[in-house]
């Protein structure tokens, strides 16, 4: 049996070990009796539990808490992250330099890298669990429950199993139970089943045993709303036995998958260890066939090892990640990891729920149409009354004052401010009745409703009986309800001049019109009312009796509106070769018609039919899913781990309980932060404090040019490391420098000036104004691919011969200065400086020129170029320097040298950008397109 810590020391034991009793009663509550269920739980429901067996219970139990995973301690978060292969290379690379040289600097320089790409990391996710924290929404403290026959008021988690709560509308559920009591009950179960529209509650007992959660209207789950009614509820599950702590327990076994990035910095410096290696290898086997000594060599070999590795890449990688993040925060998106900012740009597929992330979770009148069939469209949404009701063929809009009047009358909500209290269909209502003219407040004064009948899901109406306050004002009937039972209850329709007869042809057309308005995706609601002509029966059932021979005022179609920003995001989406995919708990012709409406393609299915596939076939199928109804936790996971097998890198949006496993699997989980829950915000790896479809979208931008920014870095690098292999191969192969052209502090030189703030300034880089033209990367993709490897080979060759060339006739060139001992390696150390400050302006496009206003588009890039020519100035010509780097003054001439050389990376890297160019251009034309040549990456 499993155990859940608390978080406060306490345990949850597992469901079969606190349930008492007969576990078919408490394992299938819905299909039993009430009476039955308390029976077996041991409770009264006359007077509930005492205090004593509550106590008892409470210890039994314990408290009715989900279990919080146990804090991670600093030291484990600090050791996570130096565990990072790349980071492991460099601790490796600089205790060996240590040891080997007895020379401070290099370790100490490679340490300082690690510790500041550590803190980088650590300190970004400290700042997301804070800001996390202060998202929390505010816990229902306390419940009204029935102990000892007395209603009393205690701490929600003091609640256990066989106590009695008191319901009513407004109040949160604490604990899931069976109802006792439902006396025209909703309840608003989004946040766990993903149903848009509040569920209406029964009492008494269901026959089926594989009724979904969404279906078994007796039960209530622990964090869910009441929107309408009163209950009494019997608690059968606290803590980690209701259905939310199923759902934790489920996310608690559930794997994090590594980002993208991760792994591609995984492979890099798998494949740099590899080439460090086989390099020090090379080097130590020729220096020895040479005669030199092993010490000597020991030491060339481990320079060369260290300049092969970027030791630059974790720093830069964390500075370009944060500053990534930094500015998603600032446009609504809280980054919990580092490295998930990248990988929204990698993201090719968009699991998304419907209610409240693509749509406003606010439902709205969006279609009116009167008994004589005209038909007319309402704008606005949500529960702001600013909008109007347009006809489609230019004819005014008639008054409709008594549908507008009943459905403020026969209606137990109010918005005030576009806040709702109460039922959102009924709010619904009651904003198109303001936008219809009527002051709802001001009606509901002056006409006292004196009598009613509650909905109730068996006979799906609801009437009032009201009367105006003039004397002798006779009493009206309104009702609303199902537009089937209404109109079975209807004789009249309302017309131009007043009351119609309602005969056999009219009746099939407006029950054809109530067809049209729901395979639509809209709910139906038929407003009807009459005026009494007899006294007011004093009986329920005289009551009920009177809402008959009713006029119909108007039938209304109702729905939950998209965002109005969501389909334009959807559409970025879809341009940027990203699929999206609604996974909801909702109806499927309801999820399909919002899905219509947003720009969402492909098949639309329920979940039971992901139930009839297997595995294999899902992950065929999943791709041209665009519709995924009526799912639970179980299938949005499985729907994600299909399209991860096809190689697809996930995205999964969501807000309630119910999608934090899945948002925990994906590659990367965007929960909400408005309407999120607890439980997804904690399983996600970022979170939306604007609740804003579109600000996914935006981030996956972000998260491209970021990637971007890191593969400029990555090739500026491995150039550079690519030069020095090539130069000291070169050296201990033909003997020429003694084998070893530059010192190790020359080479850390090198590396420090590059990896610094050029290095930096890359990662500032803005964001290619195409990068959404293109599409998401592969899955997999290495961040050096075959035409990358390609070109970098090429420059790192063209940076070694320039540079032993200028080394070996540096001598011969300038006789003047041939006798000092330094002067070739100063200009070789020169000249290699110039390659990286020339290379740096190549690796910043691809694809473009460097002639181009694009370059001058980063100011601190040439801050930092600046920087580096006048420290290089600065350690070659003052003679302060001399004995550190090894260096000698250069003349003018020489220096020119120097530039010259070091352009011709820039000569040659600008010709084969052109002929890639051209080749691309040819390619397109040939292809038969018209439209611009495609964008490419960089």
């Amino acid at each position: 049996m499993s155990t859940h810590s608390n978080g406060r020391g306490a345990e949850h034991v597992s469901a079969e070990q606190s349930l008492p009793a007969e576990p078919g009663v408490l394992a299938t509550p819905w299909l039993y009796p009430a009476e039955e269920v308390a029976a077996e739980l041991g409770t009264d429901p006359s007077t509930g539990l005492d205090g004593d067996e509550a106590r008892e219970r409470l210890g039994r139990y314990g408290p009715n808490e989900l279990a919080e995973g146990k804090k991670v301690p600093a030291w484990r978060k600090v050791l996570r992250l130096l565990s990072d292969r790349l980071t492991i290379v460099l601790i490796i690379a600089a205790v060996v330099s240590a040891v080997v040289s007895r020379e401070w600097e290099t370790p100490v320089v490679i340490l300082l890298v690690i510790i500041l790409n550590t803190t980088l990391n650590y300190v970004q996710e400290q700042r997301a669990e804070s800001s996390l924290e202060a998202l929390r929404n505010a816990a229902v403290d306390a419940c009204r429950v029935l102990r000892s026959g007395t209603q009393a008021t205690v701490e929600r988690t003091a609640l256990v199993p066989g106590d009695i709560v008191l319901l009513e509308a407004g109040d949160t559920v604490p604990a899931d139970g069976r109802l006792l009591v439902a006396v025209r009950l909703q309840v608003a179960e989004a946040a766990l089943t993903g149903e848009s529209r509040p569920s209406n509650k029964v009492a008494g007992a269901l026959s089926d045993p594989q009724l979904p959660v969404a279906d078994r209207t007796n039960l209530l789950y622990m964090d869910t709303d009441v929107t309408r009614g009163r209950a009494v509820l019997l608690v059968t599950g606290t803590g980690m036995n209701t259905q939310i702590g199923t759902i934790a327990d489920l996310l608690g076994s559930t794997a994090e998958e590594k980002t993208t990035l991760q792994r591609s910095i995984d492979q890099l410096a798998r494949v740099l260890t590899y080439i460090a290696l086989a390099v020090v290898t090379l080097v130590f086997i020729l220096g020895l066939l040479r005669g030199d000594s092993w010490q000597d060599l020991f030491l060339t070999a481990v320079s060369l090892a260290v300049a092969t590795i970027p030791e630059g890449l974790t720093a830069v990688v964390a500075f370009t990640l944060a500053m990534g993040a930094s500015r998603l925060a600032a446009r609504g998106a809280i980054i919990k990891q580092l490295a998930a900012v990248e990988t929204l740009g990698s993201t090719s597929q968009i699991c998304t729920d419907k209610t409240g992330t693509l749509t406003l979770n606010e439902m709205t009148v969006r279609r009116l149409y009167s008994p004589s069939g005209s038909r007319f469209r309402v704008t606005g949404s949500g529960y702001s009354t600013e909008g109007k009701i347009l006809s489609p063929d230019g004819r005014s809009v008639p008054a409709f004052i008594e549908a507008y009047l009943a459905m403020a009358l026969c209606n137990d909500a109010s918005v005030e401010d576009g806040r709702l209290t109460g039922d959102p269909t009924e709010g619904a209502l009651v904003v198109l009745a303001e936008k219809g003219g009527i002051d709802v407040a001001g009606a509901r004064a002056t006409h006292r409703r004196i009598a009613e009948v509650p909905f109730d899901s068996d006979y799906k109406f609801m009437a009032t009986f009201n009367r105006a306050e003039s004397a002798g004002a006779p009493v009206h009937c309104n009702v609303k309800g199902a537009p089937g039972v209404v109109l079975e209850r209807t004789a009249f329709v309302m017309g131009a001049d007043g009351p119609e007869p309602l005969d056999a042809q009219e009746r099939a057309r407006i029950s054809a019109d109530v067809d049209s308005l729901a395979k639509a995706g809209l709910r139906t609601m038929a407003v009807a009312g009459r005026v009494l002509d007899a006294p007011l029966p004093g009986s329920p059932e005289g009551l009920f009796a009177e809402a008959a021979n009713l006029v119909l005022y108007a039938i209304v179609g109702i729905l939950d509106p998209p965002r109005q920003e969501a389909g334009e995001a959807i559409s970025r989406a879809q341009a940027a070769g990203i699929d999206v995919h609604m996974i909801t708990g909702d109806h499927l012709v309801t999820a399909s018609a919002i899905a219509r409406d947003l720009g969402i393609g492909g098949r639309a299915v329920a979940g039971s039919a992901l139930d009839a596939m297997d595995d294999e076939q899902l992950q065929a199928e999943a791709p041209g899913l665009g519709v995924l109804a009526r799912v639970s936790p179980e299938h949005k996971i499985r729907v994600v781990k299909a399209l991860q097998a096809d190689g697809y890198v996930v995205a999964m949006t969501g807000d309630g309980v119910n999608d934090a496993p899945a948002l925990k699997r994906a590659d990367i989980g965007i929960a909400m932060g408005i309407t999120g829950t607890d439980v997804s915000k904690g399983a996600a790896r970022m979170i939306l404090t604007d609740d804003n479809f579109a600000t996914i979208v935006a981030a996956v931008e972000e998260g491209r040019g970021i990637y971007d920014n890191i593969v400029k870095f990555v090739r500026f690098q491995l150039t550079t490391a690519w030069g020095f292999v090539l130069i000291f191969l070169a050296s201990a192969t033909f003997g020429f420098a003694g084998g070893a052209p530059f010192t190790a502090l020359q080479i850390l030189w090198v590396n420090i000036i590059m990896d610094g703030p050029p290095a930096l300034a890359l990662g500032v880089d803005k964001t290619d104004p195409g990068v959404m033209n293109r599409p998401p990367r592969r899955a997999g993709e290495p961040l050096l691919t075959g035409r990358r490897i390609a070109v970098l080979a090429m420059l790192g060759i063209v940076m070694a011969i320039g540079t032993c060339a200028v080394l070996v006739s540096a001598p011969r060139l300038f006789p003047e200065s041939a006798g000092s001992a330094n002067f070739a390696t100063t200009m070789a150390f020169t000249t290699f400086v110039f390659y990286q400050v020339f290379n740096l302006l190549n690796v910043r496009s691809e694809t473009g020129s460097v002639f181009s206003l694009l370059t001058f588009t980063n100011r601190a890039i040439w801050v930092s170029l600046a920087a580096v020519v006048v420290l290089q100035i600065l350690v070659v010509q003052l003679s302060i320097f001399e004995g550190f780097f090894d260096t000698v003054p250069l003349t003018s001439a020489q220096w020119f040298l120097c530039i010259a050389v070091g352009a011709t990376v820039l000569v040659v890297s600008e010709i084969g950008k052109a002929v890639q160019r051209l080749a691309t251009r040819r390619r397109h034309t040939g292809a038969g397109g018209t439209g611009p040549v495609p964008v490419l990456p960089g």
